[in-house]
């Protein structure tokens, strides 16, 4: 474990060597699972400012889902998480040449909205939560991700280099570059 300002680091940031292979998983993160995606407060009203927009990238049934439900939704703990379709894929999910994809981060990538996609989702594998009043980062291991283990051994590309945009988006440059030096 790593200490680092207000954070909690799991070693396996630094041990676990991984790389995303979207031909061999097809997004499987976005489509399986028991509830959606983490979601912070701020990003709730960002999706809402935005979800007409990003509702151009959605599915028939994701959009259905969300004039449903909401941008967001409730895990079993309470915690604001993505709706899910039929209990199922992330409600801004679509498919592109098989793979699931998301119609948040197609919004971002065509600059109609200023957010790549929530920040649990930028940082998967990575998991936050809280512990002490302090974030815990974590590696959440899942078998659907076995291939991009092995990717990233073919490669030597440690988990806290896969998810770097992700962790400066999430905490700033400096405390990024004091975790690379520790």
């Amino acid at each position: 474990m790593i200490i680092l300002e207000e954070t909690l680091i799991s070693d396996d940031l630094r041990d676990v060597r991984f790389c995303c292979d979207l031909k061999q998983c097809k997004g499987a993160c976005c489509v399986e699972g028991d509830a959606g995606a983490p979601l912070e407060e701020e990003e709730i009203s960002l999706l809402e400012d935005y979800i007409e927009i990003i509702k151009l990238f959605m599915v028939p049934n994701g959009i259905m889902e969300v004039e449903i439900t909401g941008v967001f939704d409730y895990d079993a703990e309470g915690k604001y998480v993505t709706p899910l379709v039929n209990g199922n894929e992330c409600c801004f999910v679509y498919m592109e040449d098989d793979v699931a994809r998301c119609a948040i981060e197609k919004a971002f990538q065509e600059k109609k909205i200023p957010f790549p996609k929530p920040i649990s989702c930028h940082l998967y594998p990575v998991r936050i939560s809280e512990v002490g009043g302090k974030d815990a980062i974590n590696y959440h291991k899942w078998s659907i991700c076995n291939k991009a283990i092995e990717n990233g051994m073919k490669f030597n590309l440690p988990l806290y280099r896969f998810v770097e945009d992700a962790l400066i988006r999430k905490y700033g440059r400096l405390w990024y570059n004091k975790l690379v030096n520790l």
